[in-house]
């Protein structure tokens, strides 16, 4: 639970996604009025225009609004926000803030975050942290960047990996499979038509190991989402763009089993047995 005035929004450059913010009218006349973050309004399924009440302690409080996502603070997505006179009157609060934000002009943001502590202290022991949210926002973004490259790099390995198993097993099937060949071979079959079929068979494996992969990563999606409650989206074009590199990676890796069988004579199928 949070308590802030009105000015809020404005130093975050936050916009409301339903209702309004606190302001100036519920201040004075302690109305208890609450605005939640969005994330929380997920977890509570809460429908815009809906009369929605929240018990906070014992209270009751009326949602008035929903805070859309805030970048710069995301311990706001799951916040309860509430006008100060209510919670000096209702709950034994600090009368000071703890938390101060300040927005600075382009080009002083360093020196604004050096000024403050001097500015919030004047003079006495209290300590005073200052964070400046757009250096983490930076960090941050560097951070999935980071993650998003890896897990591309894990993603190609799997998939050559992939295409490296079922060149193998499509190579020892046409070994064990030559008698069958050289027949097909001796009853007028083409070359073409033997390799066809040797691709088609790696296209056939390629996309059931795709579909069991897709399956099985949506499954351990939502698991560990349940588990750690969270909430699972799926990114339909990304699947879609995962099954065509999948179709791809199959083409790939049967041409050289397929252009391997289609080399087979009838006399060599003998030889190989």
């Amino acid at each position: 639970m949070l308590t802030s005035d009105e000015n809020l929004l404005t130093v975050l450059d936050g916009q409301m996604l339903y209702g309004r913010f606190i302001n100036g009218a519920d201040e004075a006349n302690g109305f208890r009025s609450v605005v939640i973050g969005e994330d929380l309004a997920n977890d509570y399924q809460y429908l815009p225009g809906e009369v929605r009440t929240l018990n906070i302690d014992g209270q009751i409080y009326g949602v008035v609004g929903v805070l859309e996502n805030v970048d710069l603070v995301p311990k706001l997505d799951t916040a309860v926000i509430i006008p100060k006179t209510a919670a000096e009157e209702d709950f034994d609060i600090e009368p000071n803030p703890t938390t101060l934000y300040v927005r600075a002009v382009d080009g002083a943001v360093d020196s604004t975050a050096d000024a403050l502590p001097i500015a919030i202290n004047l003079g006495g022991n209290e300590g005073v942290t200052v964070a400046v949210p757009s250096d983490l926002l930076e960090a941050q973004g560097a951070v999935d960047t980071t993650l998003r490259n890896v897990l591309f790099l894990m993603g190609g390995l799997a998939l050559l990996v992939g295409g490296v198993g079922i060149a193998n097993v499509m190579s020892i099937s046409v070994i064990q499979r030559s008698g069958e060949i050289g027949i097909r071979r001796a009853l007028g079959h083409t070359k073409g038509t033997i390799a066809f079929q040797f691709v088609l068979e790696a296209l056939f494996v390629g996309v059931l190991g795709g579909i069991a992969g897709v399956v099985a990563g949506i499954g351990v999606i939502y698991l560990v989402s349940a588990v750690l409650d969270w909430i699972a989206t799926l990114n339909i074009p990304l699947f879609l763009v995962a099954g065509g590199m999948a179709l791809i990676v199959s083409i790939v890796a049967g041409l050289y089993p397929a252009w391997k069988a289609a080399k087979l004579e009838p006399l060599e199928t003998l030889r190989l047995g």
